[in-house]
Formats: C-alpha cells, structure tokens, sequence
C-alpha cells in the first residue's frame, strides 16, 4: 500500500529542513510499528498518486478533482486531504466542519505548549496591527482608513513550518464512535473590551491567563481586515465567533480582504494594504523568527483559546492502521515535545530582542 503523507500547515521555506527532520523521526516511528510509511512527506500536486476520474465519495460523487489534473508545482490541500492513500497530513477545523470531516479520521492533536498563546491541544490567534513609533504613543497604532491605500485580494500560499509539537492528552481527540471532535470543545466565553490587557515586547498585548478573548474593539472598529482563507478557524473564524459572543459581527471592519496565506497577512499589514489580520499563536511564533515585516506589526488583542489543528488519516485507512497511528502519535509525545522546546530555548536565544 502506497501511503502520501504531508505536514503542510506549518511548513515556510525557512524551515523545510526542520519538517523534513520531524518526518524522518515520525517515519521510523511508523516503520517500526509495521506501517508502510513514505520515503518523502508530498510538497506538490506531482507529489501525490494520481486519482483518474477524480476522488470519489463514498456514494461515488467526485470530491476532489486528479492530481495529475492539477498545476504540478502547486499543492491543493483540499486533495491532499481527500486522497484515498493519505495517511497523516495535518488539517484545519474550519474544512473540517465545512465536509472535510465526512472524509477523513482523526488520529492526533497537536499540542501548542511552548508557544505564546497555546496550552496544551489548544491554541489561539494573535490580532496584529502596524506597530506604534515612539512618536505616536496615545495614538492609535494605524492611521484612519481614508488615508491608507486600497488592496485587491492576493492569491496563493506561502507555506508555513517549524518541528512539530505532538498530542498533549490522547483522550481529548480520540473518539472510538468515528465522528471527529468539536473543535469548539474548550472555547472560552468572550471578554468585554478594554480588560486588564498585560503589555510586554514593547506595546504588545499578552493573551488572558484564562484563555479568554481579549478584542480591543476601539481599534479595530472601521479597519480593513486581512485574512488568509474564508475557512480558517485561526484566520478568521474564531474572531467571528468572538465578535458574536460580544455581540458584534465582522461588519465592524470596513473591508475584508483575502491575502491567501498568514504570512501574506501579516506583509498587507505592514505595507498598508490592510489594517488588522488574525494569525495562529504558532506562525506569529515562526513569523517572528523568519518573517522581517514582523517587527513592523505590535499585538492588540488575542482571540479566545480553541482546539488547534487536527491531525488526519483517509477514511479508507484500515482500522488497525488507524489504531496504531494514533499509538504512536500519543507514545512520541514526550521525546518529540522536549526536542521541540529545546529548539525553540536554542532560537530563542539567538533571535534579536524587539
């Protein structure tokens, strides 16, 4: 059996080598445990099997279109996650609960300790805006929106990556029934604007200790807002939901654009093409070691703490293989998390202070 596998969520070029490491742990991992797992983790459509007639549901309605018939050097992970022979790939609750969950199996989830904003399986999204110069202290951090340029919605990913952090409580994703967990399991009631906000990395808002949303609406009433995708859960869809536990709603920004990717997010804020974006704890953390334009942007606020991303196998993955997966997903916790944070102490380190 010709397995694909891909850690796309997370994978910025900078890092490739630190995810091609992480795989290579986890493949012999998976060997060992008498799984046919691939050499190399799938980059691009011309990396997965080609599927003729296209991915088929199980009542044979074409889901996902061939492989081969796709622009080879691009990934589609709305395929990748269909592919019949996928199997571990990481995933996002947004498509999740949009259908992708009628296709797949949950076997994993990750755990975000070590990241500012994360705590164990759940994670939450910095909201970043153009940061304050010394002279424009008691002003708000981005000039009114008549004044800032007008932006078209960009197109494409830069991927994201960094070694990946494991399963933080097995029994928290595993579901024996079949149906993949809520990723509202965990959310935490909104907080009123204009709570005791902590400031730290200059004017930077640290998240609540509780986990609560902390959603400066003074700022971002009125602003362009960028987001990455329609269906992400860290890019848009937890502010919306957090607006609405306030009673507000996204009509509170004056324009919605869709930059394709967090890191492209972060770039229109910076150059003025759009005010506020919402970016994963984890790709702010891999933002500020990789991304230059990240010292141009401070945190206002943070969204409320959810599940973070879950990790998948293909409904057509065998049930013993799924067993074990999710075995040795949770068994490589301690070794994988320790080297993890050991990296992140070691760039720490090295990383200039802003």
């Amino acid at each position: 059996m010709s397995f694909i596998a891909a850690l796309p969520m997370y994978d910025w070029p900078e890092t490739q080598a630190e995810i091609d490491m992480e795989w290579r742990r986890l493949r012999a991992l998976l060997r060992r445990a008498g799984i046919d797992a691939p050499e190399m983790i799938v980059r691009r459509n011309a990396d997965m099997p080609a599927v003729p007639g296209g991915i088929r549901d199980q009542g044979g309605a074409v889901i996902a279109p061939d492989p081969a018939t796709l622009p080879p050097d691009e990934l589609y992970r709305e395929t990748l996650w269909r592919h019949p022979m996928l199997l571990l790939a990481q995933a996002c609750w947004g498509p999740m609960e949009l259908g992708l969950a009628e296709h797949v199996q949950v076997v994993g989830q990750p755990s975000y300790d070590g990241f500012e904003g994360g705590k164990g399986s759940l994670y939450s999204s910095a909201i970043l805006m153009r940061a304050m110069k010394r002279d424009d202290v008691g002003r708000s951090p981005v000039a009114p929106p008549s004044v800032l340029p007008d932006i078209s919605p960009t197109s494409g990913e830069i991927g994201p990556s960094s070694t990946i952090s494991l399963v933080s409580n097995v029994d928290d994703w595993r579901n024996r029934g079949g149906s993949p967990i809520s990723p509202l399991v965990g959310e935490m009631s909104g907080r009123t604007e204009g709570g005791n906000v902590e400031r730290h990395r200059g004017n930077d808002a640290s998240p609540s200790r509780d986990g609560v949303p902390i959603i400066p609406l003074d700022l971002l009433r009125g602003r362009r807002f960028a987001y990455n995708s329609l269906d992400s859960m860290s890019g848009i869809l937890a502010l919306t939901r957090d607006l609405e536990g306030m009673g507000q709603m996204l009509d509170i920004f004056s324009e919605r654009i869709e930059s394709g990717a967090h890191r492209a997010s972060i770039v229109a804020v910076t150059e003025g093409k759009a005010d506020v974006c919402a970016i994963d704890c984890r790709s702010w953390h891999m933002a500020k070691r990789h991304e230059p334009k990240a010292a141009e942007v401070q945190v206002v606020g943070w969204t409320g703490m959810r599940k973070g991303l879950p990790m998948i196998t293909s409904r057509h993955t065998p049930p013993e293989i799924v067993e074990k997966l999710r075995d040795i997903w949770s068994l490589q916790e301690i070794s994988a998390q320790a080297a993890g944070h050991r990296a992140d102490s070691s760039t720490a380190s090295r990383s200039p202070s802003r």
